[in-house]
């Protein structure tokens, strides 16, 4: 079966109209909505606290260390779902890669633990 370059004229329809759509609107609403700018509007909004001082303050390491970890450990769902829908197909090749696999990341967590990296100060 071959095709020509006429078959993908319904995709290039579709994209066209969904970006002018986009872009349509964004301008439509840019013209005909409110336009109320006030100074307390146009403040930097963090949380409710006032912007005082320099806004580039060093985070501690500690801060970035945790979040990766997070990150790590979250992948890691990702990994077992897959594996829990398919466990009878995958039989005992599948659950011995599963506990290598495990394992693995629970030295990882252990090995974390024991350095304290998730102990705040």
């Amino acid at each position: 079966m071959q095709t020509s370059q006429i078959d993908y004229l319904p995709i290039l329809m579709q994209m066209l109209l969904a970006v002018g759509f986009v872009v349509g609107i964004i301008i439509i609403s840019g013209k005909l909505g409110p336009r109320r700018t006030s100074e307390i509007k146009d403040e930097n909004f963090e949380c409710g606290i006032k912007s005082i001082g320099n806004a580039r303050i060093p985070f501690s390491v500690k801060f970035f260390v945790v979040a990766i970890l997070f990150v790590l450990f979250d992948i890691e769902v990702v990994f077992l779902y897959p594996w829990a829908v398919n466990f009878k197909d995958l039989g005992l090749d599948g659950m011995v890669k599963m506990v290598i696999f495990m394992t693995l990341l629970l030295i990882g967590f252990f090995y974390i633990i024991k350095k304290k990296a998730l102990d705040w100060e």
